[in-house]
């Protein structure tokens, strides 16, 4: 008995058909990992050929990428520090409200007018072009809105009746329709032929981006999440910026007619978001005065960065 146990333990000497089953197990190990390798040096090779012949998305990328990075770096802030007072909160939104509003007149609505002019556009045919561009990129912004559920960023909604687990989609969401305008605004900056604009424009954006990201992961912190799970939904809020930036930037590449459409159309969707969601945000807590002296501290800042950049 206890020699039949041991012969039990002892390993089975591998048959023909075993190692023959093995050794075409690894052959198909091999050839997929070769065909994945494969796969990603052609699509490299792809991206490289596509980036050259278009260095306006890859300027937006890597714009757009870093602005999403300050994101990232403002909702890492929630692991060192578990609240700010409601007061430098309201400050902060309105600093970068009042960033993202200069940015909107002096790197995205004036270029747009010069642009149409440029074209050929006499001056009131281009401020009317401008004008209809800026109603189409808040009437979009306005869509997202109605189409996607959120919360705010502060007061959670009360019209949307929601479990703890998935009311923090809903906030991640809400700063997403936030910031896809963004970087929307970077792309259609690195599309246009003004290079210090765009580069005052993408510094500007994530400047305002890392106190946003730290009222947002601070907001979900106040309701009870973990640090984590606070900062990483501030992070993923902020993956949207580089789509938006390549978005835009392909949108001016369409044809030389679609450059002023598009500032125009970025500037709106920017407008719409500081009307509809930082303005109200930083006001809602009553706080008006401190907000207000944030946003007039942003968009002096924001003026500052296009003159001395642009």
């Amino acid at each position: 008995m206890i020699q039949a146990q041991l012969r039990e333990q002892l390993p089975v000497e591998p048959t023909p058909a075993t190692r023959s089953g093995f050794r075409l197990h690894l052959r198909q190990i091999a050839m997929l990992t070769i065909g994945a390798v494969f796969i990603l040096v052609k699509s490299y090779e792809g991206l490289h050929a596509f980036f050259l012949s278009h260095p306006e998305v890859r300027l937006a990328l890597l714009g757009s990428s870093a602005a999403a990075g300050l994101t990232a770096l403002g909702a890492l802030g929630v692991l060192f520090t578990r609240r700010i007072s409601e007061r430098t909160q309201d400050m902060l939104l309105g600093y970068g409200g009042g960033i993202m509003l200069a940015a909107s007149v002096f790197s995205l609505i004036i270029p747009a007018m010069n642009q149409a002019q440029a074209l050929g556009y006499a001056k009131t045919g281009a401020v009317l072009l401008t004008a209809t561009g800026i109603m189409l990129g808040s009437l979009f912004v306005l869509a997202i809105n109605h189409l996607v559920p959120h919360q705010h960023f502060i007061a959670p909604n009360p019209s949307i009746e929601t479990t703890r687990t998935s009311r923090i989609w809903m906030f991640v969401m809400a700063v997403t329709i936030h910031n896809f305008p963004e970087g929307l605004a970077i792309g259609v900056g690195f599309g246009g032929d003004e290079m210090g604009k765009a580069i005052a424009l993408t510094t500007g954006i994530g400047i305002q981006d890392i106190p946003e990201g730290l009222v947002v992961a601070l907001a979900l912190r106040t309701l009870g999440y973990s640090p984590l799970k606070s900062s990483g939904a501030g992070i993923l809020s902020g993956l949207v910026e580089p789509v938006g930036g390549m978005l835009g930037a392909l949108a001016t590449g369409v044809s030389a007619t679609a450059l002023p459409w598009a500032l125009a159309g970025a500037g709106g969707a920017m407008l719409f978001v500081i009307s509809h969601e930082v303005i109200p945000e930083s006001h809602r807590q009553g706080h008006e005065t401190q907000a207000t002296l944030g946003l007039l501290a942003g968009f002096v800042t924001m003026m500052l960065l296009d003159t001395l950049l642009g």
